[in-house]
């Protein structure tokens, strides 16, 4: 069975949201299974420890899980341009598995919510594409040969799949960014299932 690693850190539920629909479309290839997984919080200022179990949604992130995926899909939500500080925290820890070559050759692609349309969508991809080419992975986006790129009024952009979710976060995803977003899960597992040693 190919796994994908779905890694995410998400405060308001959207980039949860597209991670979900992410690992949604990586079960849509056959023997393919998707790992859903968040990254904790970060503070300033730490007085206790992060529970090891958050209160709800995905199982926090190992650094085992990371090493045993066969390709990756990282998410964040838009924080000035760039991804929020409790992901690049995770990967800020990946210095061994960058020293032991963990990651190379692996597929990776990535996806991001923000407020608004011109909020720094592109830039976050960017962003948080730096350091999964330090660590020589394969990177995927989203041809224009998927129809929704062409007609989507919101989300969704070559270097991955995104959404809108509004000032208030009162924003659903629309029909056009729930398909990116699955169609970036079904590239990223059919590229990784071709790349599975036999």
């Amino acid at each position: 069975m190919t796994e994908i690693l779905v890694l995410y850190y998400s405060r308001s539920g959207h980039t949860a949201d597209l991670a979900r629909r992410v690992a949604r479309g990586v079960e849509e290839v056959a023997g393919c299974s998707a790992r859903l997984r968040q990254v904790p919080p970060v503070a300033p200022i730490t007085a206790v420890a992060a529970p090891p179990v958050p209160e709800d949604g995905a199982p926090y992130a190992t650094l085992d899980d990371l090493r045993a995926c066969d390709g990756l899909a990282l998410g964040s939500p838009t924080r000035f341009g760039n991804m929020a500080a409790p992901l690049k925290h995770f990967l800020d820890g990946t210095g061994a598995e960058w020293a032991s070559g963990a990651l190379v050759g692996k597929p990776a692609a990535v996806f991001t919510s923000t407020a608004t349309l011109h909020g720094g969508q592109e830039s976050t991809l960017l962003s948080m594409l730096l350091p999964l080419l330090h660590h020589g992975m394969l990177i995927l986006g989203l041809p224009f040969t998927e129809p929704a790129l062409n007609a989507t009024q919101s989300g969704g952009t070559p270097y991955g799949a995104s959404h809108v979710a509004g000032l208030k976060g009162e924003l659903a995803l629309s029909a056009h960014e729930q398909e990116l977003a699955r169609a970036l899960g079904r590239r990223l597992a059919q590229v990784a299932t071709r790349l599975a040693p036999r």
